[in-house]
């Protein structure tokens, strides 16, 4: 599990370069200490980070073993009262079942939270879609390998699966 923290401390070290030699004014908050590559998370320091026009980058999950990235995502979502959730995926959103196995699954654009849990679509674990769900927190999922799919998505055009209540 820290193995796979670690790991989402190093990719967002690289969206962090890459975002700066963009010329965006960025943070990197990271749920375990590592202070000299990132600060800690602090969802008071990351609200005055966004209210000062700044992107802010969470990496490390909850600091905690046997919770997913995507509960971290939820929950972080919670903590700084954001408007959306997107998951950046490899495949166009959510299906039926996998299309890299099954060339016949169903893709979904629109979605409920009730439907995911009840059909158990596994685009995100269940706590995950649970924590949008008390906050009708919607989710998109998507496809970020697609030319462009990241700045459509941010700029809210219609793309992959939307998840609501």
């Amino acid at each position: 599990d820290y193995m796979g923290m670690l790991a989402t401390v190093m990719n967002g070290l690289a969206l962090q370069s890459a975002l700066e030699k963009l010329g965006a004014e960025t943070r990197l908050q990271t749920a375990i200490r590592m202070d000299s590559v990132a600060e800690p998370y602090l969802p008071r320091r990351a609200v005055r980070h966004l209210e000062k026009g700044r992107n802010v980058i969470l990496a490390g999950g909850t600091g905690n073993p046997f919770v997913t990235t995507d509960t971290a995502a939820a929950m972080r979502a919670r903590d700084l009262d954001a408007e959306i959730l997107l998951k950046a995926t490899n495949v166009e959103g959510i299906y039926s079942e996998d299309p890299r196995s099954n060339p016949h699954a169903v893709f979904y654009e629109r979605l409920t939270y009730s439907q995911v849990l009840r059909d158990n679509l596994r685009v995100m674990d269940m706590a995950a879609i649970d924590l949008c769900r008390e906050r009708s927190l919607p989710i998109i999922v998507f496809n970020y390998k697609r030319e462009g799919a990241i700045e459509r998505a941010i700029a809210g055009h219609l793309i992959g699966t939307t998840v609501t209540v």
